[in-house]
């Protein structure tokens, strides 16, 4: 819970831009999809612009709008994938097709 009252503090704040450095590492799987439910609510009604930098995959599928994805120091993009799933997002989008092809799309700037 202390991750979650970091992110709700720093939306009480009303920044212009919202700056989250893997605020989801500490946490064990339930707990992170919950926090990100919770973020995904405040952030509907704030409406802030956010930049979420995880080495998560799922975790940007299903938060963002647009995945960055940089290459090894020095950084360049890879690549910048437009992530198209309807918000409100829910759980079950995590085992949907549409998902998975998002996914997918990451997971190969990797290769790359």
């Amino acid at each position: 819970m202390k991750q979650l009252v970091a992110i709700c503090r720093a939306f009480a704040y009303e920044p212009d831009v919202l700056l989250l450095d893997e605020p989801f590492s500490a946490l064990d799987f339930a707990t992170t999809r919950k926090v990100e439910m919770d973020l995904l609510s405040v952030w509907s009604e704030k409406k802030k612009t956010a930049l979420c930098i995880s080495h998560d995959v799922d975790d940007a599928v299903f938060l963002a709008d647009k995945v960055m994805v940089l290459s090894p120091r020095p950084a360049q993009i890879k690549g910048i994938i437009t992530i198209d799933l309807p918000r409100p997002r829910t759980m079950a989008m995590f085992t949907s097709p549409e998902f998975f092809a998002l996914r997918s799309q990451v997971l190969e700037l990797f290769s790359l």
